[in-house]
């Protein structure tokens, strides 16, 4: 059985929406437990592991015993730019928390499957990050990220960190939605195009964590035919890269084609220095993802095609 802590987030609910269809036993939380409590994580845990005390095929209320067998850590502090004035907390929810999970993760026995940031990267690179290479993250919210990815090394072996970017979603509040609704309200749009990196569709990422459990030669008896992937650190995003003034524009085309779009709406560059935020953001934070294609033997969708799926799903709705 797979624990899928957040839930009813953004990626939460797409994972939960997915682990349903494919039948596969899965327990959520989300802000009923507090991930900064330890006991309340194992209290969780060990509420629902029906397989504890049971010795028999089938436990007390008749159903087959199942353990928790995977934990999958959705849960984050993600306003940017609010990390920088709420550093405390952002603390408590990207690295305290991280750090109890896998604790609680060890002790009853399972494998971790933990989401992270482009943003522990600096951005001042110029050719595709991959895993190896060094953190350097700008702000709260990338400090407190990659010290929660340091938290789960320390705590644990059976571990899978994945980095994602640019994540958008069915579920809560994202650019895509939030583009489509400022094209319909305004006449005219900056966005900024001095910024580069890989928008990735919840779906896809969903797809390829529910891929790496099914794939998983560790966890017999839940999956049949499997193969195993190394424990570490992944990055996945869809395929590509742009800037946030051409992601928009294509939202923009998008839209306007599959009727998400109905006024008209100019989409102009600007720079980040036009555009000040709190937090400093990467200038470059493509992600290289040979590595999971690889682990997992998958074709990562371009991000072009994954936007166009989205935007003319029957599921896209402004939240």
């Amino acid at each position: 059985m797979i624990w899928l802590i957040g839930s009813k987030g953004m990626l939460g609910s797409e994972i939960a929406r997915q682990l349903t269809e494919k039948h596969i036993s899965w327990v959520g939380s989300d802000r009923d437990v507090d991930i900064s409590d330890p006991q309340a994580l194992l209290n969780f845990a060990d509420s629902h592991d029906t397989s504890a005390g049971c010795t028999g095929r089938t436990a007390s209320n008749g159903k087959v015993p199942e353990k928790i067998t995977w934990v999958i850590n959705c849960a984050a502090y993600t306003a940017v730019d609010k990390a920088e004035s709420d550093a405390e907390l952002a603390k408590i929810l990207n690295e305290d928390g991280p750090r109890n999970i896998a604790r609680a993760t060890r002790k009853i026995g399972a494998k971790l499957i933990h989401i992270s940031t482009d943003y522990v990267f600096d951005g001042t690179g110029s050719v595709p990050y991959t895993e190896t290479m060094e953190k350097k993250p700008l702000g709260v919210y990338g400090v407190t990220k990659a010290a929660g990815e340091d938290a789960v090394e320390k705590e644990m072996t059976q571990y899978y960190i994945l980095r994602t970017a640019w994540l958008y979603g069915f579920d809560g509040k994202n650019f895509v939605y939030t583009m489509t609704k400022l094209m319909n309200d305004r006449d005219a749009l900056n966005v900024v195009s001095d910024q580069k990196g890989t928008p990735t569709c919840a779906m896809d990422l969903a797809a390829a964590i529910i891929k790496i459990i099914e794939t998983s030669d560790k966890a017999p008896g839940l999956f049949g035919k499997k193969s195993a992937i190394p424990y570490g650190v992944y990055h996945f995003t869809n395929l590509g890269e742009t800037t946030w003034f051409e992601f928009a524009r294509r939202i923009y085309e998008l839209g306007k084609r599959f009727g998400r779009i109905q006024s008209d709406c100019s989409v102009n560059p600007c720079t980040t220095e036009e555009y000040p935020t709190p937090a400093k953001r990467p200038a470059y934070s493509v992600l290289d993802k040979s590595k999971i294609q690889n682990a997992l033997r998958i074709k990562i969708p371009s991000w072009e095609e994954s936007l166009e799926k989205f935007i003319k799903s029957p599921r896209f709705e402004i939240k």
